[in-house]
């Protein structure tokens, strides 16, 4: 179904995947800097035993939010870019003996859902905790391991050439 809609507007959503590259490109950098945020919060609230408040509430949410919108920016680019195209007029098999394409179409993408789908974990899991050095330590473990996950698969040499 998105496949007969791109192939039918092509030509009109040629600047639109332009400015969805840019804005998801852009995006991640605010994705990183509030998940990184987030970790370094979570980690000082476990090392000095505070208390977690509300502020501590909206930094991971804030976060995961930031995840969840740039999720969504991604989708949007992936079926709509000249990697996706190459992928279908090539075939998986082409894609998968590419290094370029298959990080950008295989690693990245799956990675990415895979460290999203940890910070939802991780935020779903704190707001069952009883103790607040569990909260953060919840928070720390799952976001963490995501912002890990996530500057593995990073296309890095597509960053600064935009």
């Amino acid at each position: 179904m998105i496949t007969i809609f791109i192939l039918l507007f092509l030509p009109q959503l040629k600047k639109q995947t332009i400015m969805i590259k840019m804005v998801h490109s852009y995006w991640a950098y605010l994705v990183l800097i509030v998940l990184i945020a987030a970790v370094l919060n979570a980690l000082i609230g476990l090392l000095t035993k505070k208390d977690f408040k509300a502020k501590d509430l909206r930094i991971s949410l804030f976060a995961l939010i930031a995840a969840h919108i740039q999720l969504i920016l991604g989708i949007i680019a992936y079926f709509t870019s000249t990697y996706f195209q190459a992928m279908q007029s090539h075939g998986m098999g082409y894609v998968m003996k590419n290094s370029a394409l298959r990080k950008h179409l295989v690693e990245h993408p799956i990675g990415v859902l895979i460290a999203i789908a940890l910070i939802t974990i991780g935020f779903s899991k704190h707001k069952k905790k009883t103790t607040d050095n569990s909260k953060f330590k919840t928070i720390f473990i799952y976001y963490f391991i995501a912002l890990i996950l996530i500057l593995g698969v990073i296309p890095w040499h597509n960053w600064f050439s935009n």
